[in-house]
């Protein structure tokens, strides 16, 4: 079943791919990071560099793919009234990571860098888990959200007044979703 804030299929894979190789460089990091003083500590200090530009190229990528989806998935849901807290979680994370990776890059002040560093690793091993929270709890309310023209529930699960006589309302649905529609105009928005 395809939920109204469900991404585009390609967009969706670019994030879970994305995402999936920063993990996966960040991790390659923290290995070699560890082994960087053993007897193969050059070559450590080599991979150290290199899985840094990988994993650098990958957070210029996700940011371009994040900013995708801010008007087209998190604005909607926002609006919708969805998924908000684990959403915010999501938002907050990736802002964290943001931040603390600038400070790493730009900041030489030996002070906040072991704690940016911190930070950064913990939201980064977090971030796996709360994409999987935050899909579970969108498609477990999708499902048991109630789309009716003429009941209780309104397409994006807001109340309506029992009372009102205008409660007649078409449900223009699209590709992107269930979208309530004024019954005087025909246009779809």
């Amino acid at each position: 079943m395809s939920s109204a804030l469900q991404l585009d299929r390609r967009l969706r894979w670019s994030l879970y791919a994305a995402f999936a190789l920063l993990f996966a460089t960040g991790a390659a990091w923290l290995l070699a990071d560890q082994l960087k003083d053993s007897a193969d500590g050059e070559f450590w200090q080599a991979t150290i560099a290199n899985v840094l530009m990988v994993h650098g190229g990958a957070a210029m990528v996700t940011l371009l793919l994040l900013g995708a989806i801010v008007p087209i998935h998190i604005a909607r849901a926002w609006r919708g009234r969805l998924n908000r807290v684990s959403g915010s979680i999501m938002v907050i994370c990736n802002a964290v990571l943001i931040l603390t990776a600038f400070g790493l890059y730009y900041l030489g002040a030996e002070t906040l860098r072991p704690w940016a560093s911190d930070v950064h690793i913990v939201s980064g091993f977090a971030l796996p888990v709360l994409i999987a929270f935050h899909i579970w709890l969108g498609r477990r309310q999708s499902k048991n959200t109630a789309i009716t023209v003429h009941g209780s529930e309104t397409p994006l699960g807001r109340r309506r007044n029992p009372t009102d006589t205008a409660s007649v309302e078409r449900v223009f649905v699209s590709r992107r979703g269930t979208v309530p529609q004024n019954p005087l105009n025909s246009a779809p928005p």
